[in-house]
């Protein structure tokens, strides 16, 4: 690599709030490609015509929407892109800056090697073609948690370029068919993030935390292939999997580590394409779908009303549901992008490429990298419906919750009940209690040990399903006991005497005789009425199947 893999910068040192007033803010430089009138002008994220169409409201007319993204994701990395801070979240304001972040005279870039090979590895995973010369760029914007006055980014020549990401999306509320949809990626590049704007509006003042400033990040251009907030908020939730998957990002949405910006426009089908909106700073997958809905409603509503779609920035207001206008858009020129001349081109090689006698801490070997690639999200899914039979929706759900395919795979192991069983267990009741109780994975007091030798009882037949689901609520508030303990000590086991289970069948049937008579006419929800009346006498320690089994029995002799 061309920039040396060195550190030489302050560590630790902590530097006071700043203060600005409100009053005298400019407005922040948005995402590049836009020109700042009304018109449509020439895109930094090339439009193409949409995949589906929607009715109007009024229902005179068809328009068809038009999605792109712009997604920022924070690299996992232990020190900024540029420096030798640390990065942590949550830590005192102004605690993590060192003398480059705070852009003091004489101090220069030293490229951070972790976060390249991050930007490569991610290329890979998404089919891009890694560039082996990248340059760096500066983007001119001022705002006062960008201490230089610029950002470091790639707008000329970046890091990776064309690639796909594969997302899937459901037909039908419960995912019984899925289909696979492909969004093309124009690039991803390295960059610098800005500082924090902490605003005071009872003091009318903004505080300045430049922890963030200068943590790497990635910058990735989806090419507007989507037509609804459904769309985006699926390839979202991919990508972060695909993220979180290879280690590159830990891509937590609520923690700012995953930002997504989209670009919206709609038009008459055949005809060309509308003025454009941005949202930004979406930090939800849930409130990524609902602001493009709401933005292409909008834009459709105003169309039709006689108004023009001005070429703007907006933001989304979760509590009202709805856009609210930012700014103008300012269009590339307003950057004044230039050369960054502290840093030389970023070289990277293959293995043909490689120089006979490299460092190996000073370049980077793409075809390693490559090697090192993990089972991504899409051929865990695929391994899971082969090994255990489940179903693909089932799939989604295992890998959607963070922690929870590890806690299946290990109460997998540990049980002898069929996978499907487990599937059903774990989706169901374990992840139902834990969302009822908006808890973590990993903040169940019920682990997989407990749960498999739970489901074990249930397989030898020793409690019935019903029971099975009492003895779970028990666990949930008896921390430390077993399912055995509960068992015991509740009297929940079935009933083994088949004898005496006749006699209360007998006597459940001389008590129901109409009932009876309903069975005998072949009325199928009878015999399901007497199963119950038996299962309620027994405190239901009776197996229904053998419930059945004698009732059809004694009804037949």
């Amino acid at each position: 690599m061309a920039a040396p893999m060195l550190r030489g910068c302050c560590l630790g040192r902590c530097w006071a709030l700043a203060c600005i007033d409100s009053s005298s803010r400019h407005g922040r430089g948005a995402a590049t490609g836009f020109t700042s009138s009304g018109k449509r002008g020439q895109s930094f994220v090339a439009q193409q015509p949409l995949l589906t169409a929607q009715k109007s409201r009024k229902g005179e007319h068809k328009w068809a929407a038009v999605v792109g993204l712009e997604i920022h994701a924070q690299i996992a990395s232990n020190s900024k892109l540029f420096s030798g801070s640390q990065v942590h979240f949550a830590a005192p304001p102004n605690s993590l800056v060192s003398f480059f972040d705070a852009s003091l005279p004489g101090t220069l870039p030293v490229l951070n090697r972790r976060c390249v090979e991050a930007a490569v590895m991610t290329g890979l995973a998404l089919n891009c073609h890694i560039n082996k010369k990248s340059l760096f760029d500066r983007k001119h914007y001022f705002y006062a948690d960008l201490p230089a006055g610029y950002q470091i980014t790639q707008q000329r020549l970046p890091i990776a370029v064309n690639g796909s990401l594969a997302y899937s999306v459901c037909v039908g509320k419960k995912w019984r068919q899925v289909i696979t949809k492909t969004v093309r990626i124009k690039q991803i590049q390295l960059e610098q993030d800005s500082g924090k704007s902490l605003h005071d509006e009872l003091r009318s003042q903004t505080l300045i935390d430049l922890n963030r400033a200068g943590v790497g990040l990635l910058e990735l251009v989806l090419e507007p292939d989507m037509s609804c907030g459904e769309e985006a908020a699926t390839a979202v939730r991919e990508l972060q999997l695909i993220l979180q998957a290879l280690g590159t990002s830990q891509a937590n949405m609520a923690e700012g580590q995953l930002r997504v910006d989209a670009n919206i426009s709609v038009h008459h089908p055949g005809e060309p394409l509308g003025v454009r909106t941005e949202v930004k700073n979406l930090n939800s997958a849930r409130f990524l779908a609902r602001a493009i809905d709401y933005e292409i409603q909008r834009q459709i509503n105003e169309l039709e009303n006689g108004c023009e779609i001005l070429n703007e920035t907006r933001s989304f207001d979760y509590k009202l549901g709805c856009t609210v206008p930012m700014r103008d858009k300012e269009g590339k020129q307003d950057y004044r992008f230039m050369p960054e001349p502290n840093l030389p081109p970023l070289l990277l090689y293959d293995t043909a490429s490689l120089p006979a006698g490299a460092d190996p801490q000073q370049v980077i070997n793409i075809d390693r990298i490559r090697e090192q690639l993990p089972e991504l999200p899409s051929e865990t899914r695929e391994k899971l419906i082969q090994q255990y039979g489940i179903l693909p929706e089932h799939s989604f759900a295992l890998l959607n919750e963070v922690g929870l395919l590890e806690f299946f795979q290990n109460v997998i192991k540990e049980t002898r009940a069929e996978p499907k069983k487990v599937t059903s267990w774990v989706l169901n009741i374990f992840l139902g209690f834990l969302k009822q109780r908006n808890l973590a994975v990993n903040e169940s007091p019920v682990t997989p040990s407990v749960l498999a030798e739970l489901l074990n009882l249930l397989d030898r037949k020793v409690i019935s399903s019903a029971a099975a689901k009492q003895v779970f609520e028990e666990l949930w508030r008896s921390k430390g006991k077993t399912p055995s303990q509960i068992v015991s000590e509740r009297k929940l086991e079935l009933m083994q005497d088949e004898e005496a289970l006749e006699r209360v069948c007998h006597a459940v049937m001389e008590g129901h005789p109409q009932v009876v008579m309903d069975t005998k006419r072949g009325n199928p929800r009878a015999i399901n009425k007497l199963i119950g009346l038996v299962r309620k006498v027994t405190h239901n320690r009776a197996d229904p199947t053998v419930i059945k089994e004698i009732l059809e029995k004694q009804l037949s002799s």
